[in-house]
Order: structure tokens, then sequence, then C-alpha cells
């Protein structure tokens, strides 16, 4: 953690000071441009909140997407393991004619 660099994103309005390991820098500016480009969503579909309500709903969908993501990881392992299973009964179906 020696070669931290230091890095200044904004969110929403504010801006915040962090300090990133290099190989991770890439991934958290994704992460805020998503952040931000989805406060601009919700902003032009839910006029007239403040910038914490913005926050909230982005939070909000980013939890929800998370969990999502890692239940339809789940079922395509799920998947996976079915599938491997029956290959593996069709390769001994073929074995045995």
């Amino acid at each position: 953690m020696d070669n931290l660099i230091a890095a200044t994103v904004t969110i929403g309005d504010r801006s915040y000071r962090l300090k990133l390991d290099p190989a991770d820098e890439e991934i958290v500016r994704s992460t805020v441009k998503v952040i931000n480009d989805k406060v601009v969503e919700y902003k032009t579909e839910f006029a007239g909140k403040d910038m914490q309500d913005y926050i909230a709903m982005v939070l909000l969908w980013l939890a929800t997407e998370r969990r999502t993501s890692a239940a339809d990881h789940a079922r395509l392992d799920s998947l996976n393991s079915r599938l491997d299973a029956l290959e593996r009964l069709l390769d001994q179906a073929l074995e045995t004619t």
C-alpha cells in the first residue's frame, strides 16, 4: 500500500480526495462515471429533488444491481454445473454404444 496515488473524484456536486492503488484508478473512475450518469438520469426523471435524494436513488440502484448480478452469477454457476453433468452423461452414453 506504499504506492497509493492521490485522486480527486466528483460525485454529484462534491469533490472527494482519495488514495488509490494505481491498478484501481480506472475502475474507480468508471464507477464514478456510472454514478454521475445515473444522477443526471434521475435529475431529468425526478425534477425538483435535491442532490442527496439523487445520490440515495443511485445508491439504491447500485445495491440492487449488485445483488441482481450476484444472483445471476449464482444461477449461471448452477446452470453450468448442470450442463457439465449432462455432458458427462452424454459422453458415457456415447462410450457404451
